[in-house]
């Protein structure tokens, strides 16, 4: 056998970003070797062992060389199982059981079962896109990766396989390609998620609810146990204006690229919700690794972000949120590679107003120690609660309510009268949600009169509001105004916006 060199392309995920790299194989005689360079990882490193037995079990010949396999750039840091499928493309092209031109111009990602079989990889979605992007005539996947694969729209081929025999022949021609299908849009959405008619009583939780979804507002909630404060929170996704199909991709791509996209699925059609435990790091929180994996707040993105009991997570960990409540984005550096993850969810934060939950009880059955609420509500910084923009008291049912049982509102008419409210925002051309107004384009949208000008001088010397807290309150008296079906922003959106504020308790 002569000496050969063969190339192939395969796409690299850093971070949510994408890099080509070329997996050269060398095939030279000599003792029998095999050998994987270029920055691999552990699980890289490991595919010695899978291509050798995926080569041998699909009926194909090992050859009996030495075997190097670069994987340039060489500064890179190559990660997971991905490689596997490339690097035993191009072995069987340099042992001339494949044609090397049958791997021109393609790029190829998949893990190799020992018998030969492929398995799904993380990042897919990205993958496409990379290759689309840069003009490669075909990508190989595997067959469970094969439905986000084919969201991506252009001139690259998405060859979806199930084995590394069925890669090899389709790429000969000795196969037909398999046809994908992009999945519809928009999807059937089953109505599936949690309804807020099974929520008794609350009137004043369920109205900042709505004002929330409509704005996309932060929302912290606080009251004594039993409340219902997660049985809201858990409802808010079902009030959320429907995705559009950009940003149904765009949740698709980070949820594929940390590994949690079930195989199989297509495009996300539901909004996320996220709750973590409040024992999570700050890195499970906002991102990070040895190589940079979205956090909850990333994979939160678009949808909403819940920290039931907030005042039991670590004071280090809340203020790591200060940077994608303000910018919604989060930067992890590290000194292998460096990554920006987008972070714009929902966030709604719940807790007690002590450890025991009953600070504020009439009954007076707080069992706490003289200071040991303050110090509690203290683990939820100044700087983090001033950037939450509706604060409310969720005090316990009342029990009429509780025994006549009488179903509430649904779930469906608050988000009839949400997307409403989303709608209006549009026509007068705004791209963002009211959350994100700022600087001359807030200005615009709330236009103060004389009374309205009274009201926020009241409110900024009778609740100490800063100059950040002045601006949310206007915000959410936009959203008020458009759930309203009024272009301006008058007196009583602005005082329903200023009570919203008001409640100080955590924070």
């Amino acid at each position: 056998m002569a000496v050969m060199v063969c190339v192939i392309t395969s796409p690299a995920i850093v971070g949510l970003d994408t890099a080509t790299v070329q997996v050269e194989v060398d095939l030279r005689p000599g003792l029998p070797a095999f050998a994987v360079v270029g920055l691999p990882d552990a699980a890289v490193q490991e595919a010695r062992e899978r291509v050798r037995s995926g080569i041998a079990n699909q009926g194909y010949r090992v050859p009996p060389v030495r075997i190097v396999a670069n994987l340039a750039p060489a500064d890179l840091r190559k990660a997971g199982p991905q490689y596997d499928l490339p690097i035993a493309l191009a072995i069987l092209a340099g042992a001339e059981q494949l044609s090397p031109s049958a791997v021109a111009g393609v790029g190829a990602a998949g893990e190799l079962a020992l018998d030969g079989t492929l398995r799904p990889v993380a990042g897919t979605l990205a993958m496409a896109e990379h290759a689309a992007r840069h003009g490669w005539r075909a990508l190989v996947v595997p067959v469970q990766n094969a439905a986000e694969a084919a969201l991506v729209e252009g001139e690259t081929t998405i060859i979806p396989v199930g084995s590394l025999r069925e890669a090899a022949e389709v790429l000969a021609g000795e196969r037909p390609v398999p046809i994908v299908a992009p999945a519809p849009w928009p999807p059937d959405v089953r109505n599936d998620v949690p309804d807020l008619c099974d929520v008794h009583g609350q009137p004043a939780a369920r109205r900042a609810l709505e004002i929330a979804a409509a704005g996309m507002h932060s929302l912290l909630m606080v009251g004594p146990p039993g409340g219902g404060k997660t049985m809201l929170a858990r409802r808010i996704p079902g009030l959320l204006p429907p995705l559009t199909r950009d940003d149904a991709i765009t949740l698709t791509r980070i949820h594929s690229v940390a590994g949690r996209l079930p195989p199989g699925q297509g495009l996300m059609s539901r909004r996320p919700f996220r709750a973590p435990h409040h024992s999570i790091s700050a890195a499970g929180l906002v991102g990070g690794g040895r190589l940079p994996q979205p956090g909850e707040v990333t994979l939160a993105h678009l949808g909403v972000l819940f920290l039931d009991e907030v005042g039991a997570f670590q004071p280090q960990v809340l203020d790591a949120l200060r940077q994608p409540m303000e910018h919604g984005v989060v930067d992890v550096v590290r000194a292998m590679a460096s990554a920006r993850f987008p972070a714009r969810p929902l966030l709604v934060c719940a807790g007690n107003p002590c450890p025991c939950g009953h600070a504020d009880d009439p009954g007076g059955r707080c069992v706490c120690p003289p200071g040991r609420a303050e110090t509690y509500q203290a683990r939820l910084s100044g700087p983090v609660a001033d950037r939450i923009d509706i604060r409310i008291e969720v005090p316990r049912v009342d029990s009429a309510a509780l025994i006549e049982g009488v179903p509430d509102e649904p779930s469906s008419a608050v988000a009839a009268r949400v997307e409403a409210a989303d709608a209006r925002r549009i026509e007068r051309g705004q791209q963002y949600p009211n959350a994100r107004l700022q600087g001359t384009a807030l200005r615009k949208a709330v236009s103060l009169d004389g009374n309205g000008r009274r009201v926020m001088e009241s409110a900024m010397t009778r609740l100490g509001l800063t100059a950040r807290g002045f601006d949310r309150v206007l915000r959410v008296a936009r959203t008020i105004a458009d759930l309203d079906s009024s272009r301006k922003v008058g007196e009583s959106h602005l005082l329903e916006a200023v009570g919203l504020r008001a409640y100080r308790s955590l924070g």
